[in-house]
Parts: structure tokens; sequence; C-alpha cells
């Protein structure tokens, strides 16, 4: 296992054998050029497909304007979900090829999807959109939620390790898994050895794997 990068966002690690496979997709295609250019792509293919299109009385006018704004929203928000998990994104590619981690939600979290897709589907059920902006807000607070806890608990992390080997760990990860919020993977570089284990908050405890040993 090799170590990646420390991370500025809340301090994860990549641990994989040589380079992790989301290295270029989430390089060129999630940093600040991408995110500045793909929008622009995006809404041209949308507009020269609109008008390849018979035009109909039931369509809505098409406004460019309108559209290239909902393309920044949607690409801008995409880079900033995957900057929230473990994997994180090299935001400033091609300037710099440095990591920014989240370690806030897990790669595919059950829990946002759940409240995003029950929105969706009540609101297409019941013809009523007021159902997806509950959903919204709904995951707005448990992401809010979970980057508290993630904040939280690399704090609590440090000051542990700080206490029982007497100097701060070089890099460390308090990373989340998926179905169970209440419980983080702890990933820490002492230098010489990397320590595992697992944070749980309620009951509140930290176990390493060293200690079943």
């Amino acid at each position: 296992l090799t170590r990646a990068s420390s991370l500025p966002c809340s301090g994860g690690l990549i641990f994989a054998a040589g380079t992790p496979s989301v290295a270029l997709r989430r390089g060129w295609t999630h940093g600040i050029l991408a995110d500045a250019l793909l929008p622009l792509l995006l809404t041209g293919v949308l507009l020269f497909v609109a008008s390849r299109r018979p035009a109909t009385s039931l369509e809505a006018p098409i406004r460019p304007m309108q559209l290239l704004l909902l393309s920044y929203i949607g690409v801008v928000l995409h880079v900033s979900m995957d900057l929230l998990n473990t994997y994180g994104v090299r935001l400033l590619m091609p300037f710099s090829q440095h990591w920014f981690y989240g370690d806030v939600l897990f790669i595919i979290d059950p829990w946002l999807w759940l409240a995003l897709g029950t929105g969706v589907g009540l609101s297409i059920r019941r013809r009523a959109p007021n159902w997806s902006r509950m959903s919204l807000a709904v995951a707005a607070a448990y992401v809010l939620t979970m980057l508290v806890s993630a904040r939280a608990a690399r704090a609590e992390m440090i000051d542990r390790w700080q206490q029982v080997e007497g100097r701060p760990p070089q890099a460390l990860m308090v990373g989340p898994i998926p179905v169970t919020p209440l419980q983080r993977q702890i990933i820490i570089d002492a230098g010489d050895r990397y320590e595992t284990g697992m944070l749980t908050w309620r009951p509140r405890n930290i176990r390493f794997d060293t200690d079943d040993v």
C-alpha cells in the first residue's frame, strides 16, 4: 500500500497499488479548466440536438442562457459531491495535480440516494414539485450533518493520537463507511507504519485493529 497524498480538506488518504484508476477521470474532467469548459460543450451539444429535432407546438422554447446556467450548476454540483468522498478530486488540474478530499460521504451513500430518489419519485407520481424541494432540503441537512461529523471525528482522532503517541499523525483518514453513518473507518500514517481501526459515535468508542492481536 502506498500513501498517495495528505489532504487539505479533512485529511484523507488514498491507498492503492500504483496509481488509482480514478486519477485520470477525477483530474482532467474534474479540474477547474474542465469545470469552465464542459458546461459550454454540454450546452452546445444540447442545442445542436434540439436543432435537429422537428419542432412541435407542445415543446417549450429553448432558452440557451438558462440551459447554460443549468449545465454549470450540474457540473459544479457533480464535482462538489465527488469532493465530499474519500476518493477526492484533483481540483486544480491542469495547473496542479494536488488531491483534495472531503472524507464526508461514502462513494455511493445509500441514505443520500434514498432521500433524493424518494423526492423525485413522489414528485413525478403526485405531480407536486414540492416533494423534490423537500428531498433536497433533507439531503442538504444530511450532508451538513456528515460534514460536522467528519470534522469532529478528525479532531477526536488527532487529539487521541497525540495523547497516546505524544505527536500528531503524519496523515489521517477518518472515512465514512456504507449504511452506518455513526461509524467511520480510521487509517493513520504513523510514519513507520499504518494503523487502522474504527470510530463509533454511539456508543462513543475508538478501536484499532491491533487491539485484537
